[in-house]
């Protein structure tokens, strides 16, 4: 079944894919698209950064990460579902459908779609629907954050009243001693929050930074 630029050979997986948690309530012996989500996010890291680092041959890694964050953002996914209108091809249960077609719902919907069409056909096949739903690279002086996520979410946060200060976490450092990879959260309170991960810690928070930005529009 052709469906998103790629031609399904196994279309259980592409129906797994379309089916959302709050069908499987209705329906319990119907396999949700979490686990296909899980998958497609780590794919769908792959295929932008791929993208990226081919347009902009020039940038930093710092900067390319900043990108990449924008890129695969809920509310960029969630704007790539509308464009295909995605949402009309979603299994919902029937107490959630008139009310979960939000950004998250949406961006799930895309990672797993993604997941599905790897496991489908391979890195090749996954690109086919990432090129199909048109997923666009924020340009270089793209947003009013695009070179200081960090400041701008604190220009945003002492505007909001009361004012709110981001808190970043360092979760995690992975990697080797000489090569280490850290995963910074930022949490604002009432707000939201944003995980992402970089070679120094200061990109990473510029990253989760942005991402938790794009997630505000």
């Amino acid at each position: 079944m052709l469906f998103a630029g790629h031609e399904f050979v196994n279309e259980a997986l592409l129906q797994e894919a379309l089916t959302t948690p709050s069908f499987r309530m209705d329906h319990p012996a119907a396999a949700d698209n979490q686990r296909l989500e899980f998958l497609g996010d780590a794919v769908l890291g792959l295929l932008a950064a791929e993208r990226l680092y081919s347009e902009h041959p020039d940038e930093k890694e710092g900067r390319l990460t900043v990108l990449r964050a924008r890129m695969v953002s809920t509310s960029a996914l969630a704007a790539a579902a509308e464009r295909f209108q995605l949402a009309d091809n979603l299994k919902l249960g029937r107490a959630a459908a008139p009310i979960q077609r939000g950004a998250k719902l949406l961006a799930d919907a895309v990672e797993a779609l993604i997941g599905a069409a790897y496991l489908d056909g391979g890195l090749e096949s996954a690109r086919e629907v990432f090129d199909a739903l048109e997923l666009l690279s924020p340009s270089l002086s793209d947003g009013a954050w695009g070179g200081n996520p960090k400041g701008e979410l604190q220009i945003r946060m002492q505007a909001m009243n009361p004012p709110r200060r981001p808190e970043y976490t360092l979760v995690k450092t992975s990697g080797k001693a000489h090569e280490p990879v850290f995963t910074v959260r930022v949490r604002v309170e009432g707000v939201g929050e944003a995980e992402s991960s970089a070679r120094t810690r200061k990109e990473a928070e510029a990253a989760a930074a942005a991402i938790l930005l794009e997630n505000m529009v």
